[in-house]
């Protein structure tokens, strides 16, 4: 007689029983995009914003403005869309293109994109990869309500076809002036924009291209009041984080606690996302800009020492969009003298520039009335190459014209930055400008900044 195991009859019923437990083939059903993403605002914005950009394309000289979406591809990171693709459409496709079409009568929105999403499938591993259809999920068509709906692999064609009736390609470069000629770099790597451009010129040498950035920055530059209550929210996330920072300032905890510590609290307020790294330097490191101590894996993580100043230049992301804010605070608990009076040199630039601004007022004209409120001797320490700050967003660098007049809706930063390398000082605060109808509302003005505030904070 056989041993019992290994009878036939007993193979079989446990080789039915395993299945019936561990199925090696099981599938997941399909994830539709609206089971896993939600619109931030209504289709009839993403409509609005649309119409927008085709008027602003036709009195500019008409023509199909291409709108790239990210790629997709991951290195562990969370995918996040491009900025114009976002605005214009409020959906997270990858490797898709938006083109608005203002040629046509009445213009026209056409979005090409792929039949399924390829982040979603794996062959190889079924029960791990749900699958995603795209181009034929209707509820995803009524997120945006763009006009018309096509497979990425008619692209071409299309193109093709509309270059040949005299259309001319537009493509917001990102900043004003003519559209470059990239290269391939022989280290690094195309942003999206200079791929497209890169693309375009290969593979319509006849083209005619031209820049729509300032179409869309003119758009972008006003907020719509749904965008702005997102603002209001990403401000208080930020302001929170600075405020559960501060608690822990004191010699001997380093820079990337407190990082941890603004971030924590970011997250905890609701925040998906950290929109920059934060920016958190004390001491000798606080006299340099972020850019030269990022420029080192390891240099942002002293331990602060009690007689000096530490900065917190950092925000939150919050439904796409961000907060920047800036504050400087005492690590042993008080202000020095010299301290203290550098500080109000860049409060008091603040000041006359948020009291400056109104609907009308350009940007540049705030910068002369940010040096006039600048004593002589100090001019050599404040360093900026424009108004003292920037607009914000999607992100902390969302497209501005300088030139452009104020208009209400706009949101941006004020930030008077103060380097003196000399004493050895370097301070700066940082708040967020709403331009309103008759002024400014300072979206982060429930942020102490007094110097006897930010005392009182870290004590």
């Amino acid at each position: 007689m056989p041993p019992l195991l290994s009878h036939p009859a007993l193979l079989v019923a446990i080789a039915l029983v395993s299945a019936a437990a561990f199925p090696i083939s099981a599938q997941t059903p399909e994830q539709s995009y609206s089971e896993w993403a939600k619109p931030d605002f209504r289709a009839q914005e993403y409509e609005f914003r649309r119409d927008r950009t085709v008027d602003g394309l036709r009195v500019s000289g008409g023509g199909l403005m291409l709108v790239p979406s990210a790629d997709g591809l991951t290195h562990g990171g969370t995918f996040r869309q491009h900025e114009d693709f976002w605005y214009l459409t409020g959906l997270e496709l990858p490797s898709s293109m938006l083109v608005l079409d203002a040629d046509r009568a009445n213009g026209r929105s056409v979005l090409f994109m792929p039949t399924r999403d390829a982040r979603f499938e794996n062959p190889g591993r079924s029960n791990d990869f749900p699958g995603r259809p795209l181009l034929e999920d209707y509820q995803l068509r009524g997120i945006a309500g763009v006009d018309e709906y096509r497979d990425i692999a008619e692209l071409d064609a299309y193109l093709r076809e509309r270059l040949v009736e005299g259309s001319m390609l537009r493509v917001d470069v990102g900043t004003a002036g003519a559209v470059p000629s990239p290269t391939v770099p022989l280290l690094g790597e195309l942003d999206a924009t200079a791929s497209l451009i890169y693309r375009l010129r290969a593979d319509y040498p006849d083209a005619h291209i031209e820049n729509a950035f300032e179409v869309i920055a003119r758009l972008r530059m006003v907020k719509s009041p749904a965008e702005i209550r997102h603002m209001r929210i990403a401000a208080e996330a930020t302001m929170a984080g600075i405020k559960a920072a501060a608690t822990h300032i004191r010699a001997g905890v380093d820079e990337r606690t407190l990082q941890g510590d603004f971030e924590g609290a970011c997250r905890a307020f609701g925040a998906q996302a950290i929109p920059f790294t934060p920016i958190v330097k004390s001491g000798p490191n606080s006299l340099w800009p972020w850019r030269v101590l990022a420029s080192h894996y390891d240099r942002r993580n002293r331990p602060m020492e009690s007689d000096e100043l530490v900065i917190l230049d950092v925000g939150c992301e919050v439904d796409g969009y961000i907060s920047d804010v800036g504050r400087t605070f005492p690590v042993g608990g008080s202000f020095t003298d010299i301290q203290r009076e550098k500080l109000l040199v860049s409060t008091r630039a603040a000041d006359a520039i948020i009291a400056a601004v109104r609907p009308g007022v350009t940007l540049r004209e705030l910068t002369a009335i940010a040096y006039e409120a600048i004593p002589d001797h100090e001019k050599p320490y404040m360093q900026t190459s424009s108004y003292f700050g920037h607009h914000i967003g999607l992100s902390s660098g969302d497209p501005a014209l300088l030139d452009e007049p104020l208009a209400p809706g706009m949101v941006f930063t004020v930030e008077p930055w103060y380097y003196n390398h000399d004493l050895e000082v370097a301070v700066f605060v940082e708040d967020v400008i709403l331009v309103t109808e008759d002024g400014a509302e300072v979206l982060t003005a429930a942020l102490p900044r007094t110097p006897e505030a930010l005392e009182a904070m870290i004590r």
